[in-house]
């Protein structure tokens, strides 16, 4: 059932694929190409984990080769097919009404590779990253989350992650961080973990003080 929800908090920590960006169409290509590549098994309906770093997909998958090298392969891969991203509903206007020390990005994906579809979209780049090669351990380990409330200098409890993924879900979770998640590459079932669900972040609105932000937006669940 729908209902209107404010919250105070001081700051948001965003993941970016599914929640800023849609890149779900390279995603799929690209890991296709990359498991024929390395001779996977039915490469050809590979379907890659959401919300898992890269790193972690080559090490399970291929685990004789230099994982280094498989992580450039897939991200030279991805770096090249960005024809059809698409920046979510929302998004744009919602990121350009924050100030830049109160948000920050928490991705699975690389530095490099955050940088690259945050141009290609046309979408700001925030003061303030953590990438999956800025961590030892990546979602659902909280690890990730209380580094992004670190850098936004502010207790996790303090900081509303927005989420698409079970995984990130539950990596905010476990960091003391209260969770949002944003309906789309996962049911609202299956963001069941999360204390609210919106459809998409076109209905989320924020205002800033000296006290913090004031998020408001209609849950689905």
């Amino acid at each position: 059932m729908s209902a209107e929800v404010c919250l105070k908090v001081n700051g948001i920590l965003f993941d970016m694929d599914g929640v800023l960006v849609s890149s779900i169409g390279s995603v799929v290509r690209c890991w296709r190409q990359w498991a024929e590549h390395y001779g996977i098994p039915n490469a050809e309906i590979f379907m890659v984990p959401h919300g898992m770093r890269a790193i972690e997909i080559v090490k399970s998958l291929v685990p004789e080769i230099d994982p280094e090298e498989g992580l450039r392969y897939i991200e030279d891969l991805e770096m090249n097919d960005v024809a059809d991203l698409v920046v979510l509903p929302g998004v744009k206007a919602l990121l350009e009404s924050l100030p830049a020390e109160r948000w920050a990005i928490v991705t699975s994906a690389t530095r490099r590779l955050l940088l690259g579809r945050l141009k290609a979209a046309g979408l700001p780049v925030p003061e303030r990253i953590i990438s999956a090669d800025m961590v030892e351990r990546g979602k659902p380990d909280p690890e990730p989350y209380r580094r992004g409330a670190e850098l936004l200098g502010l207790r996790p409890e303090d900081c509303l992650v927005v989420e698409d993924a079970p995984s990130g879900v539950d990596a905010g979770l476990a960091a003391g961080c209260r969770v949002v998640g944003v309906a789309g590459t996962h049911t609202v079932e299956d963001l069941k973990g999360a204390q609210w669900v919106v459809g998409s972040l076109e209905g989320v609105s924020v205002g800033a003080d000296a006290g913090g932000l004031e998020v408001r937006f209609t849950r689905v669940g």
